[in-house]
């Protein structure tokens, strides 16, 4: 897009831009995301930006009407296999919060100045001001819907001390941390016990029209005890199930019905320092960070997919919470996947109803898993010969897949589906798939619903 048809999305407030560019008003120093209700401004005093951390670099605070910082992310991190896409997706998974640059960089493989530079001259932001920027908004989700203690806000959103989290927070929101929670009416005396029992509440953003049900369905056909539980009567349904995080453990559940463009969730964190990863992960098993209306539009464009597309608008393709537990759940099944949760799993200190354990770790897997196949799998998983995480180059990690013994190319192209997030798989062999290139998965979902792949 130039700049004359940003401008004419910022004219419209057309939603389907939020979150792929944003843009500020020099003469107000304030961004927007492009569906800002906000009275259009003129044209000569508008400027763009590729992410929310660069309108910041650049002095600009985020609009208090529109909340910028609370969009989807964008859809081509999902979809781009270059170096700023994997970075993206790992700053998204806090890398930067707990490794620092030279750990994002170590992990794509190149130098730290390198990364920096890329990163700069593409998104006008470098590694640091990206996680910043996340830094911010979970401070004032935190902030606004909870009410936890200030200084255990501080490093549960990823901030090294309370002083960085004062300047930031005054510099991005123009407002100081007492100020956003007195706006949401929590105010700083108030008990925290409720954050603590009931979790803490959140709002998973999704742009455009989201076929939950058919999520949902899914989730719930592919559920495997103590680790998942999905309950309710369609349409309503909740959907639990416990996380393997970096700091400790962690329990999500995510409400069925959306309300608006977003699904309510609630998290339990042993751990606050997790919440950005946990975030992360459930917007990646939901799928949260697509763009429909791309996906719909080419997919709707087959003759056989088209009927399906219009009775199924929004179809996502889920992803994974826990990238290695589900490529080995991919190879072993879901009854054995069971029995290896039962044996292997970590029990957790509280249980929650049916929630009572983690999926195993790779290392647990490597040296007891009866079927030889998954021993082979966890101990590539936890030396390293395999890497499956946010940032993981996706050809690299199917090849590596495909030279494990037991692995046949389907379950590698499923493991690089969900657990990868890659929206551009076909492990079927579909007739005619290609023409849905970049959206296969998608593809591949609707195709499924009308018999063309065998379930």
């Amino acid at each position: 897009m130039d700049e004359e048809t940003r401008y004419e999305a910022v004219s419209s407030r057309d939603a389907r831009f939020d979150g792929e560019f944003f843009f500020a008003v020099e003469t107000t120093g304030i961004y927007c995301r492009p569906s800002c209700p906000a009275v259009t401004p003129k044209r000569k005093n508008v400027r763009f930006y590729p992410t929310a951390a660069a309108a910041q670099g650049n002095g600009f605070r985020a609009c208090r009407r529109c909340r910028p910082d609370a969009v989807p992310g964008s859809a081509d991190w999902n979809v781009r296999a270059d170096v700023v896409g994997r970075a993206m997706r790992m700053i998204g998974d806090g890398v930067v919060d707990r490794e620092g640059v030279p750990g994002l960089a170590g992990r794509l493989g190149y130098s730290s100045r390198q990364v920096q530079r890329q990163l700069n001259a593409e998104l006008g932001a470098g590694p640091v001001a990206l996680a910043r920027a996340q830094r911010a908004h979970t401070a004032r989700v935190l902030l606004q819907t909870t009410s936890l203690p200030v200084t255990e806000i501080v490093f549960a959103a990823g901030f090294a001390s309370v002083r960085q989290f004062n300047d930031t927070i005054r510099q991005i929101y123009a407002r100081t941390p007492s100020e956003l929670r007195a706006e949401a009416g929590t105010g700083l005396g108030a008990a925290v016990k409720e954050a603590r029992t009931t979790g803490i509440p959140l709002r998973l953003a999704h742009r455009g029209p989201y076929a939950a049900r058919e999520v949902f369905d899914q989730l719930a056909a592919e559920t495997v005890g103590r680790i998942e539980e999905v309950s309710g009567e369609p349409g309503g349904r909740t959907y639990r199930r416990t996380l393997r995080l970096p700091y400790g453990t962690g329990i999500a559940a995510v409400d069925e019905r959306s309300a608006g463009s977003w699904l309510e969730a609630r998290i339990h964190l042993t751990d606050l320092r997790d919440l950005t990863t946990a975030v992360q992960r459930l917007r990646r098993l939901f799928d949260l960070d697509a763009d429909p209306y791309a996906v719909d539009e080419l997919l709707a464009a087959d003759p056989l997919l088209a009927p399906h597309v219009a009775a199924r608008p929004g179809l996502r393709s889920p992803g994974a919470a826990d990238p290695e537990e589900f490529a080995v759940r991919a190879l072993a099944g879901p009854s054995a996947a069971g029995e290896l949760v039962e044996t292997y799993g970590k029990r957790l200190d509280v249980p929650c109803g049916g929630l009572t354990h983690v999926f195993p770790e790779p290392g647990a897997l490597a040296a007891a898993a009866p079927d030889e196949r998954v021993r082979a799998l966890a101990a590539a998983l936890d030396d390293g010969g395999v890497r499956l995480d946010a940032g993981a180059d996706r050809d690299e990690a199917e090849q590596a897949l495909l030279r494990l013994p037991g692995i046949e190319p389907t379950t590698a192209a499923l493991i690089r589906m969900r657990a990868l997030g890659d929206p551009d798989v076909d492990p079927y062999g579909t007739p005619g798939a290609d023409r849905w290139r970049p959206w296969r998965s998608y593809g591949v979902r609707h195709a499924r619903s009308a018999g063309r792949v065998p379930r």
